[in-house]
């Protein structure tokens, strides 16, 4: 489908425009022909259930957006025309999946990776040492406190 050069029949100010929307009707139509092509069936039966649930609004929405530009093609105003309740129907639909698909895709947390994380983060080889040596110094007093014989220990 290729544009007539700019013309009498309509204003020259809408050329960019009618070129623009040309060329969106021609990659509609090359996405409906490649989905077309394939056996519904067979495609359904690729997909897991949520795939499936998307490929249906995908295609309702589609058809009814091409619908709503219909209408607007013929002078009918769609927003007074049912087809806009029918769009938003859908699209709260697309909404739960969308929120479904964020859900599965939601980090989880794995608690005990993040306690050794944070172990390992707060980590300070210097306080460590530090208290090895004032455990060592508290164990040598102690010893030091102690009266301690000098004859073996009998068993």
């Amino acid at each position: 489908m290729k544009m007539a050069a700019p013309s009498e029949d309509y204003p020259h100010e809408i050329d960019e425009q009618l070129t623009s929307f040309d060329s969106s009707v021609s990659s509609v139509k090359t996405m409906l022909e490649k989905l077309m092509s394939m056996p519904r069936n067979d495609l359904l039966q690729k997909l897991d259930p949520l795939d499936q649930a998307k490929l249906d609004l995908m295609s309702a929405y589609t058809l009814n957006s091409l619908f709503w530009m219909y209408l607007v093609t013929q002078g009918v105003n769609p927003r007074e025309h049912g087809i806009k309740q029918e769009l938003e129907r859908i699209r709260t639909y697309m909404n739960r999946v969308k929120e479904i698909t964020d859900k599965r895709k939601a980090a989880r947390l794995d608690k005990g990776a993040a306690a050794r994380f944070v172990r390992n983060a707060l980590y300070d080889p210097e306080e460590k040492e530090s208290r090895k040596k004032a455990a060592a110094k508290k164990a040598a007093d102690k010893a030091s406190d102690s009266p301690q014989s000098k004859r073996p220990k009998q068993s």
